[in-house]
């Protein structure tokens, strides 16, 4: 298993990143991404917005993965619920793979509140348990993934700042 962590300040207002946020995919700067769909959005008692999606993913494999797995491309499916509080200001989301469940698990929670020294910026909180089973090389090939999430983290943050989402 292993864990992988990182913070972000956005020099922008909590509501323009969410706004940016809910819209990030698919987007030219991580084409892995090739489906979004709203499964169920809803509001709560409390008026808190709830989203379940499903993100649809195709990741170029490394070579170690391709010989284990047989194949070059793999169409992946993500379930995601969000739920955003716009009374409290904060925004969480959490993420799991729903396929290859076998061999790896992939879950993943971002934190989204305004920054607390600074009403203009907002601070992303984004954690993730990489675990790998059944491969004697687990504990390489969960690295290797906490690597490629790392990258792929700034490329969403670039994504999400774009004029694309901020407007």
């Amino acid at each position: 298993m292993k864990i992988w962590s990182t913070e972000h300040a956005f020099s922008y207002p909590w509501e323009t990143v969410i706004k940016a946020a809910m819209r990030k995919y698919p987007n030219p700067m991580n084409p892995n991404v090739v489906g979004v769909d709203v499964l169920d959005r809803s509001l709560d008692g409390n008026g808190r917005l709830h989203s379940h999606r499903l993100l649809s993913t195709e990741w170029g494999l490394p070579a170690i993965v391709r010989a284990i797995l047989g194949t070059t491309h793999m169409l992946t499916y993500v379930k995601e619920h969000s739920i955003v509080d716009p009374e409290v200001k904060k925004m969480e989301l959490c993420s799991t793979n729903i396929t290859l469940t076998n061999l790896i698990s992939v879950d993943e929670r971002l934190v989204y509140t305004p920054h607390p020294d600074n009403p203009g910026m907002t601070v992303l909180t984004q954690e993730a348990i990489i675990t790998v089973k059944g491969v004697s090389l687990s504990s390489y090939l969960e690295g290797m993934m906490a690597r490629r999430m790392s990258a792929n983290a700034r490329k969403a943050r670039v994504a999400t700042t774009s004029p694309r989402h901020t407007s």
